[in-house]
């Protein structure tokens, strides 16, 4: 399964997302496909998508089921910890940062 959350979606770009996933939510696409079709449509969405940014979750096997992408200007960063992906909002202390 693999989860988009877009910000600022262009309208041409929207409508390819609608080719392969269900949009349940504005902005947010939900969908099953294989992984070169996925990862087809994102490089496309990448490639004409200027000022985009995605979140991307989709599975992969590993302890915690899947896996977080981002692209574009995130607003939040990822790191991981002993092997679990953790998402990052503010760090008390900036010089200890594990990014």
């Amino acid at each position: 399964m693999t989860v988009l959350v877009a910000n600022d979606t262009p309208p041409a770009i929207r409508g390819i997302l609608k080719r392969w996933f269900v949009e349940p939510k504005p902005n947010v696409f939900v969908g099953t496909v294989n992984r070169r079709t996925r990862d087809k449509v994102l490089e496309y969405v990448k490639r004409n998508a200027v000022g985009m940014s995605l979140l991307i979750i989709t599975s992969e096997p590993n302890c915690q089921g899947f896996k977080i992408e981002r692209w574009g200007e995130p607003d939040r960063q990822d790191t991981t910890l002993s092997g679990l992906w953790l998402v990052a909002e503010k760090w008390a202390d900036p010089d200890n940062q594990p990014f």
